[in-house]
């Protein structure tokens, strides 16, 4: 009886850890580097097909991530409208997976078997934050009317996110802590949107210096947004029969998340487990499986800048208006206990059902070595969460320039930048060198006007086309020339 009791023991922990190797074992970062090297290189077309290939499989918990991928490809292949539709897609995806996620403890408990690739993904915080950026940014690019409260929903959802990142001090019932207020920096784009937006109408100027100031506050460095504030205070937006183009560079390759094993996670279970085999009477194998969690992965520290010329001549440098890198970064190392505390937790019940599995059946050395087996396969076959939206640029980064209105050549060229430290991280001196091909293609300026531009650099040369707001199907001669190939 007890024989046949541990067989299917053994067995339940087998079908578990098949489960678990079916689910797993190649983490969704690693599926997707493919993807991710396709667009870097400039084969758009293939990082679409493989897109699509990877959509037809269905995977429930990473279509939304593979829609967030789908946006970036479609925004910087010149079709801001679609990506603004699939944005809006996940945006509501993410707020419904968020409300649920609270409430569904069956999915925890899964997670707890499992891993944290068992519970739906609502996203990380940068990422509900830069979903509002990119539906702005998208939606600037076509039409424009929607922008604005996209822009607003950028900080209403990180004071969102903060506010409910407030938990009681653990060391004192009667304080509580929110470490996202410490750690979350604010994102400086959304006022800065604001800004030129409200700008371009010549009304509500103390609006428009307001947001400029919360510009320079948040995003000290950008200097262009001293230039700006000091110009909204005068109710100046250009001089007669002039207009104003907006340069927003994604410059860089941006944050993803690969699994690595925590070794002192792994250094604790093999003494914790030794020290029970060596006061057990029962055989206890020392536990050495590896505990994974996600790192995020930054590639490049060194983050070119875009050198923008109209008709030939140097007009404007971008400057670092938001670092998604930093940001993803330094939200991930305030989470991290979070991750750390879910993977001791699991494992820990693990080994307790494994255990008293053993204990409640008396099991004989045999079954219980093969026990010992089938919980180490168990555990070794958990994966770390690395879903994430990986086709995200390292940095968002923009430049003003005020032109005669008229038909201009804009060219845009990637250029070095050269890091100086500074007290609160990295302090950046664009230099002169420069990296890559010109890119160029005709703009047509309105005197009093807004015209915007995005292009997307995540190496040293444009992938997909210069994106321009004041595009339509008349404007089929101002083609994107040197374009990168597919």
């Amino acid at each position: 009886m007890k024989l046949l009791i541990g067989i299917k023991l053994f067995f339940y922990f087998f079908v578990i850890s098949v489960l678990v190797a079916v689910s797993g074992c190649a983490s969704f970062g690693e599926r997707q580097l493919k993807i991710r090297n396709y667009f870097e290189q400039g084969r758009i077309e293939t990082a679409q097909k493989e897109l699509d290939k990877s959509l037809k499989k269905k995977r429930r918990s990473e279509i939304d991530l593979l829609k967030l991928n789908q946006s970036i490809v479609k925004l910087c292949s010149g079709n801001p409208r679609e990506a603004e539709k699939l944005l809006r897609e996940v945006r509501n995806s993410f707020d419904e997976n968020e409300r649920e996620r609270a409430i569904n403890i069956a999915e925890k408990a899964v997670s707890m078997l499992a891993d944290d690739n068992a519970v739906s993904y609502a996203g990380e915080d940068y990422e509900k934050v830069l979903i509002r950026v990119f539906l702005a940014l998208s939606n600037l690019m076509y039409d424009g009317t929607d922008a604005p409260a996209y822009a607003l929903q950028i900080g209403q959802k990180q004071n969102e996110i903060i506010q409910n990142g407030t938990v009681k001090d653990p060391n004192n019932e009667h304080k509580t802590l929110n470490l996202k207020a410490e750690s979350y920096r604010q994102v400086a784009i959304g006022p800065y949107l604001i800004g030129a937006m409200q700008e371009e109408t010549l009304r509500n100027y103390d609006d428009v210096t307001k947001a400029y100031a919360t510009v320079c506050n948040w995003e000290p460095d950008f200097v262009q947004g001293q230039r700006d504030l000091e110009r909204a205070r005068t109710g100046f937006h250009s001089a007669p029969g002039h207009g104003v183009v907006y340069v927003f560079g994604l410059v860089g390759a941006g944050p993803y998340k690969l699994q690595q094993n925590c070794e002192v996670l792994q250094a604790a279970q093999f003494w914790i487990t030794l020290s029970l085999a060596m006061s057990s009477q029962r055989p206890i194998i020392p536990d050495f499986a590896p505990v994974m969690i996600p790192v995020v992965v930054r590639p490049y520290e060194v983050v070119p800048s875009l050198t923008v010329s109209i008709d030939g001549k140097w007009s404007a440098q971008t400057e670092t208006l938001t670092d998604i890198g930093r940001m993803a970064e330094e939200q991930f190392e305030a989470v991290k206990p979070q991750i750390i505390a879910r993977a001791v937790i699991r494992r820990s019940l693990k080994k307790g059902i494994m255990y008293g599995s053993k204990e409640m059946m008396d099991a004989n050395p045999w079954i219980s070595l093969a026990m010992e087996l089938g919980g180490f396969l168990w555990e070794t076959l958990e994966t770390a969460d690395t879903r994430c939206w990986n086709l995200l640029p390292a940095e968002i980064q923009a430049a003003r320039i005020e032109v005669p209105a008229g038909k201009h050549r804009l060219s845009l060229q990637s250029s070095g930048q050269v890091f100086s430290l500074s007290a609160d991280g990295y302090r950046r001196s664009p230099s002169s060198t420069r990296l890559g091909k010109e890119h160029s293609r005709t703009i047509q300026v309105d005197a009093g006007r807004n015209t915007y531009v995005l292009a997307n650099f995540p190496t040293n040369n444009l992938i997909g086309q210069i994106v321009v707001s004041n595009e339509n199907d008349d404007n089929n001669d101002n083609e994107n020339e040197n374009s990168s190939p597919e």
